[in-house]
């Protein structure tokens, strides 16, 4: 790829959505955008560039974001997150969240809604414990394309058999076709809108719990700052946070602080 075809995409990238862009990176040019270009009949990654360098069109520039930021993920990704929520997480909540009995999550950058689904079924699947008790999950993604998708909830049979134990595909999931769609009344639990961490927001409110994993690897060092910043300002004095396992707020912020002996768990600090 020409050098100054390369530098116009990373520097779009990194404008539009924070992603960090590396030489070593040209391969996820080419696997995300080539299929941009063959819907156009273009038959090389430059001269898809150069044609949008040309067109300069801003809902092709947006598509081109969304390929490039659109990233694979499946249900109970990493397992151990979901476990930690469930085991040291929820019992906190419950006790301290007594008086109210609610509390808000937000699962940033929720991808095709396999995340936020996820926490649904292991809140449903507490039963008793939450008998009486209202939570709202807000998923949201830089990426119209992959929140419709989130909003359809319909997945393949590959998809919900990766991760995810049979019995929960049983009970949250109904078939459609050849594919599976996550059921009307677990569904209705998680609203999903569109929003990009380089923007302010706090407009969303306060969350009690923030999953934003696998986010900030794309990041640089000082987005990361102020993405984990903004999130701070969203959350009560208890508030955790969930990273992913490659991911870690030292030297980012001060704002949170490791959970002793938990790897990938912060509260807020202060």
């Amino acid at each position: 790829m020409k050098p100054d075809n390369f530098q116009y995409m990373a520097a779009l990238a990194k404008e539009r959505s924070g992603l960090v862009l590396n030489e070593d990176k040209v391969y996820l040019l080419d696997s995300r955008l080539m299929p941009l270009a063959r819907r156009k009949k273009i038959e090389t990654l430059d001269e898809f560039v150069e044609s949008v360098r040309r067109n300069n069109d801003f809902n092709e520039l947006a598509e081109v974001v969304e390929a490039l930021t659109t990233n694979e993920t499946l249900f109970f990704r990493d397992t151990k997150p979901f476990d930690l929520f469930r085991e040291r997480v929820m019992p906190e909540i419950i006790a301290s969240r007594a008086a109210t009995r609610k509390f808000r999550i937000w699962s940033a950058a929720s991808s095709s809604g396999q995340e936020p689904y996820s926490l649904v079924m292991l809140l449903e699947e507490m039963g008793a414990k939450l008998a009486g008790w209202s939570y709202d999950i807000l998923g949201t993604d830089l990426s119209m394309e992959i929140l419709n998708k989130a909003q359809e909830a319909v997945y393949t049979q590959f998809e919900v058999q990766r991760g995810l134990p049979v019995q929960m595909m049983i009970k949250y999931f109904e078939p459609e076709g050849a594919k599976w769609r996550f059921k009307q009344p677990y569904r209705d639990r998680v609203k999903f809108r569109k929003a990009n961490l380089l923007e302010n927001q706090r407009g969303l409110g306060t969350f009690d719990i923030v999953f934003c994993r696998n986010v900030l690897i794309y990041f640089d060092r000082d987005t990361k700052s102020q993405v984990l910043d903004m999130i701070a300002d969203m959350m009560p004095a208890d508030g955790k946070l969930f990273l992913g396992g490659a991911e870690t707020v030292l030297g980012l912020t001060q704002r949170f602080a490791a959970v002793e002996g938990v790897k990938g768990l912060y509260q807020k600090a202060g």
